[in-house]
């Protein structure tokens, strides 16, 4: 008995020198394969419904904007019912939502070749991820200490990125000659329900899964709504976040046009040039959430995350018009911007680390908000601007909208950063945010057993 126990914490001490919470540990795990299964469509999806499914050109583009409006909502609400009801509640209706949609869309819709009823199935499980993945971000944020923060997000990152479309690319383009699109599908929906069951059943430590407000669920509701208001630098923050990932929601509908028909790669070395970007990118996450801790969340987004995506976006377009269907070349100038995408990680401790322990959930229901509608910023603003067909306005634009973040990054100031000069010192101050120290918890009996 006593080996085991000292088994466990010698595991428990092994996980927490590399960044995260021990307690919850699995729910990484889970993230991964939920975000995995999630990502086994997203470099398919647009040629599987026009090629295959008979969609046109322009259903697919409105399927995919309304999948972004849903993805929109449930990234807002994640925090805020995360608040109100518990961030482990919230990801069985996330994990639930997905799994249930999925089915109706894949059955009824696609089998049935029933268009309407597959496009308001797909639209709607946008919720699903959102309300998974962004409720485990409240959790960590609640049960990690401030000195681990920044590593601890860059955990969630690394899991989040190395599904959302890494490694769920990576699955699709081995998976698709062997046992075709269709059932690919399956596959994905099998890895998100294994991932949501080992996060869910298999994180015992339940202390920081119930609701975290002190308010009325009403009350909760208008601290979500009314918080960047109140706090100018949250809404700076969310305003980063945005031009984050728009960009990079974008590229996933002009890249594969961009890429193969007008550079001259095929469709199985375009998805293994992205495989290779973003694993960059999952790796990157880890890096800079440790960075982070030690540079400072603030300067680490700004040097490291607006003004490296903004030089990494212009490469990725204009080098490969200059040397062509160049495999490394492409995959260097594209890593670029994909390792300035994990210069972000460290604001998603730095939003909620400026305001106090009652709106930290308030001020990560904005920050997710923005996240989920880059979503669909970034779709429609290819659109807007012409998409494939006037790729330099979209490139100098998105560089353009880089600068402008980093610029707006200089407001997110905060004792709490650790490159800030009035950092307080993890265990010697208010903001070291010790789990049973300074954030208040309500749960009931049953988030407790």
């Amino acid at each position: 008995m006593s080996g085991t126990i000292t088994g466990q914490s010698a595991m428990a001490r092994l996980v927490d020198r590399l960044g995260m919470p021990p307690s919850l540990a699995f729910g990484f795990l889970g993230l991964l394969l939920f975000m995995i299964g999630d990502g086994v469509e997203s470099n398919y999806l647009s040629p599987f419904l026009i090629h295959t499914e008979g969609y046109s050109e322009s259903t697919t583009a409105f399927t995919i904007s309304m999948y972004g409006i849903f993805v929109t909502v449930g990234s807002w609400l994640a925090g805020t019912l995360s608040a109100i009801i518990g961030p482990r509640r919230v990801m069985w209706i996330g994990a639930a939502t997905w799994v249930a949609l999925e089915v109706v869309f894949l059955v009824p819709g696609v089998a049935m070749d029933n268009h309407w009823l597959s496009i308001s199935a797909y639209a709607l499980r946008g919720i699903g991820y959102p309300f998974f993945a962004y409720a485990f971000l409240v959790w960590i944020n609640l049960a990690t200490p401030a000195r681990q923060r920044g590593s601890s997000v860059g955990w969630f990152w690394f899991a989040f990125g190395a599904g959302l479309p890494t490694l769920g690319s990576l699955i699709a383009s081995g998976a698709i000659p062997l046992i075709g699109e269709y059932p690919t599908f399956w596959l994905g929906t099998a890895l998100v329900v294994a991932g949501a069951a080992i996060a869910l059943f298999g994180v015992r430590d339940r202390t920081w899964a119930g609701p975290s407000g002190t308010e009325s669920a009403g009350g909760e509701m208008l601290k979500g709504l009314t918080i960047a208001w109140r706090d100018k630098r949250v809404a700076a923050g969310a305003f980063v976040r945005l031009v984050n990932t728009a960009p990079n929601f974008a590229l996933f509908v002009v890249a594969p046009l961009f890429f193969i028909d007008q550079i001259g790669f095929s469709q199985s070395t375009y998805l293994a040039i992205v495989t290779a970007v973003y694993t960059a990118n999952i790796f990157a996450n880890l890096m800079f959430g440790i960075i982070g801790d030690r540079f400072g969340w603030r300067r680490t987004v700004t040097w490291f995350g607006c003004i490296m995506c903004a030089v990494g976006i212009v490469l990725l377009y204009y080098v490969p018009l200059w040397v062509g269907p160049n495999v490394l070349v492409v995959i260097l100038c594209w890593a670029v911007f994909g390792i300035g995408l994990a210069g972000f990680v460290p604001l998603t401790a730095l939003v909620p680390s400026m305001v106090s322990p009652d709106d930290r959930g308030s001020a990560l229901a904005v920050y997710t908000l923005a996240a989920g509608l880059s979503a669909f910023v970034g779709p429609a603003l290819a659109g807007l601007l012409g998409g494939a067909a006037h790729m330099p306005v979209l490139i100098w634009t998105f560089a353009g909208l880089y600068v402008a973040a980093a610029a707006v990054t200089y407001v997110l100031r905060t004792p709490s950063d650790p490159g800030s000069p009035h950092h307080v010192a993890a265990g010697h101050g208010p903001e070291d945010d010790k789990p049973g120290s300074t954030i208040p918890r309500q749960h009931t009996a049953s988030e407790n057993h």
